[in-house]
């Protein structure tokens, strides 16, 4: 679970580099979701599908049967474990067999996901799911460490990030609003309190989902 100690260092280490991070102004009391699943709550398709600060950036077949949206965030040691476990069957089988239409919609719980999640808008439209992945596997390497905007930084560089492009991308005060705009309005709107939380049809599923369970719900999404 995010640290309050994490949360300092980020502020300090901002200092320390020399350039404001506007991630830092802001904090959160959400909290991670355990390993559990909700599906008791149905959101009509025009609520979920509603358009949101920022542009979906959808991976899969528009004409896919089973739609699925995943709100997560980047320091959530559940959705990291969601996309090391269960995200490649998901997508071999299901997402590039036009089977699933599959997005990843931005949640951040503290400052640092924030700034994650801003890098990999930086990074452009072609390259931000590329860049979620990369952040989510190397999760342990930048988000617990004592210096996590030094180690964010040196972790963005393997995708092509240069120093001066994650100091200006993270001084980006519209681009910061804007996703922290798509969590409160999934807050607000999907009574969204914790991460990951699973859209299968438009049925709510909270916490990491399991491929076992991924088959199930989406057999049972597929036979209605």
């Amino acid at each position: 679970m995010f640290r309050p100690s994490t949360r300092r260092r980020l502020l300090r280490d901002a200092v320390v580099t020399g350039f404001a991070l506007p991630v830092v102004l802001r904090t959160t009391t959400l909290a991670f979701a355990q390993v559990k699943s909700d599906d008791a709550q149905i959101v009509p398709t025009e609520k979920l599908m509603a358009e949101g600060p920022l542009p979906d950036m959808w991976i899969g077949s528009k004409d896919a049967p089973v739609t699925i949206i995943e709100y997560a965030s980047m320091t959530c040691p559940h959705c990291a474990a969601f996309h090391a476990e269960t995200w490649p069957t998901l997508k071999s089988k299901y997402i590039d067999t036009g089977k699933v239409r599959f997005v990843l919609r931005e949640f951040p719980l503290d400052p640092l996901a924030t700034a994650g999640f801003m890098l990999a808008r930086c990074a452009g439209p072609d390259k931000r799911n590329a860049m979620t992945d990369l952040l989510f596997d190397q999760q342990k390497n930048w988000a617990f460490v004592d210096k996590p905007v030094d180690a964010l930084a040196a972790t963005v560089k393997q995708a092509g990030i240069s120093q001066a492009q994650f100091e200006s991308c993270l001084k980006d005060q519209k681009l910061y609003d804007q996703v922290n705009q798509t969590r409160d309005k999934a807050s607000t709107d999907l009574k969204i309190d914790a991460t990951p939380t699973f859209f299968i049809n438009g049925r709510k599923y909270a916490g990491e989902l399991s491929v076992a369970q991924i088959d199930k719900d989406i057999d049972e999404a597929t036979k209605k």
